[in-house]
């Protein structure tokens, strides 16, 4: 072999190395691609699981909260329900209370007779008032209190010196409340500042 032949053989070794090594790599390279590319979708089918998992957590969570925000209303409902069951009747007494309390108001407690009625009015009205207040009914009788708009209804005003401004004077009608829940606000005349 020649000189010639010899470097031609190298050339074509070095060539047929070179296509060689280009085809591994190529194959090597197509081998890491379609990998990679596997890889990626395992990742982004893995995001996407974990955001639905996460949404399903939320979903159940909020399902949760839902359920016992109902169950607490519920429980308030009837306790209210329990509470002021009462409130249409406890309004259909007052007139009641109001005539007994009228009544003795207009009784001569000069008179022996008139005297025994009063008792017997004085003892019916407070049996009356014990008993509807065992069931959370309370008398509102503010006479010489400070005004409360809450729970006062003011009539008339009136300048007094002796007492101070927005205090109550008298007290035309007494006010009632159930279970803290105003039934009936009192009517009464309310002071203010002398002139």
């Amino acid at each position: 072999m020649s000189e010639q032949d010899k470097v031609q053989n190298d050339i074509h070794d070095v060539e047929q190395s070179a296509t060689n090594d280009t085809t591994d790599t190529t194959a090597e390279t197509t081998t890491v691609s379609a990998e990679q590319v596997r890889i990626e979708q395992l990742e982004a089918e893995l995001a996407a699981a974990k955001a639905e998992v996460a949404s399903a957590q939320d979903m159940a969570l909020r399902v949760r909260a839902d359920a016992e925000n109902a169950k607490r209303r519920a429980t308030q409902d009837v306790e209210k329900a329990h509470k002021f069951a009462l409130e249409k009747f406890s309004n259909d007494l007052l007139p009641v209370l109001d005539n007994l309390e009228r009544s003795l108001a207009f009784l001569d407690l000069t008179d022996e007779k008139s005297k025994t009625l009063a008792e017997g009015v004085e003892l019916t009205l407070k049996s009356f008032l014990d008993t509807v207040g065992k069931y959370g009914v309370e008398q509102i009788d503010p006479q010489g209190q400070a005004f409360n708009p809450e729970f006062h209804q003011a009539i008339s005003i009136q300048p007094s010196a002796d007492v101070a401004a927005n205090t109550v004077l008298f007290v035309m009608q007494k006010g009632y409340q159930l279970n803290g829940r105003l039934l009936r606000p009192a009517m009464v005349g309310v002071s203010k500042q002398a002139e």
